[in-house]
């Protein structure tokens, strides 16, 4: 869903949600990830059984299930006490909800200033309030996966670690983009070799995409459909397999013109990969 939203926010393309979830089915996805603010206004609260329903019946009518939503992490480190205490008690509700539709994720991504905190401060904040979430996430038998990407404060390699051992919490998973990996690492085109340092045994879920190793527009990591970038696409899918991966992989369309294209690329890179 990431990839619709931000075509219609950057490119003004127009992408219906019944003919995107049409368009998923039809390709053979079997579920999505739901991002904030499109097709709907926010998140529904836990509590709102109507709108969770109304969800669950859009999506089941086109046989997806809703594998995971998007969340901010900006709180997660703040400096405030109290800011943090208050970025867990809403994951919670975050945490109820996905287990009301029918999740089996939840994704936070970090990003915002250190506001005046060193970045090792910053690291310690955020792998409490992470393993926090964790936890309660796990309570519901819901893996809580996190992302950093190159244009955050957190984006190095040895950050993943770091973060990961601040938490000191092994229910707390990371998110593999093959595109964050490349442009970590050096842009080789080999992100699968960073993933393997790091361990797939803390892989939660994918963001599958390809990448030229370049920022787009100097904001994000590049992400191009599969076989339009330079990444070994088959040496990431075996890494996965041989560490034991057997989780969601999501086709992050992120910032491509045609969401379309890289879905269906993604997803004949996956079973071209599986059918060798």
């Amino acid at each position: 869903m990431n990839g619709f939203a931000s075509a219609i926010r950057k490119y003004n393309k127009n992408c219906p949600i019944e003919d995107v979830l049409a368009f998923a089915s039809e390709v053979g996805f079997q579920g999505v990830e739901l991002v904030e603010n499109w097709p709907h206004t926010g998140y529904p609260r836990s509590e709102n059984t109507d709108a969770i329903e109304k969800l669950r019946k859009q999506h089941a009518k086109h046989n997806l299930r809703m594998f995971s939503i998007q969340t901010g992490a900006a709180a997660a480190f703040s400096p405030d006490a109290a800011a943090r205490k208050q970025y867990v008690a809403m994951m919670q509700d975050r945490v109820k909800l996905v287990k009301s539709l029918g999740c089996s994720c939840i994704g936070m991504w970090p990003y915002g200033p250190l506001q005046g905190q060193t970045i090792k401060q910053a690291i310690v904040h955020l792998g409490h309030s992470f393993a926090q979430v964790a936890r309660i996430a796990d309570d519901h038998g819901i893996i809580a996966a996190f992302e950093i990407e190159p244009p955050f404060e957190f984006n190095r390699k040895e950050h993943w670690t770091q973060i990961l051992d601040a938490a000191n919490e092994p229910k707390l998973r990371i998110i593999y983009d093959p595109s964050h990996f490349d442009l970590m690492s050096g842009a080789t085109g080999n992100p699968h070799e960073m993933l393997r340092d790091i361990g797939v045994e803390n892989v939660g879920y994918v963001h599958f995409t390809d990448t030229d190793g370049t920022l787009r527009d100097g904001a994000t990591s590049k992400h191009l459909p599969a076989g339009d970038g330079h990444i070994n696409i088959d040496a990431s899918f075996q890494t996965l397999m041989d560490g034991g991966f057997a989780g969601w992989i999501m086709i992050d369309g992120w910032e491509i013109p045609d969401p379309y294209d890289a879905g269906r690329k993604g997803i004949q890179s996956i079973n071209r990969f599986l059918s060798s």
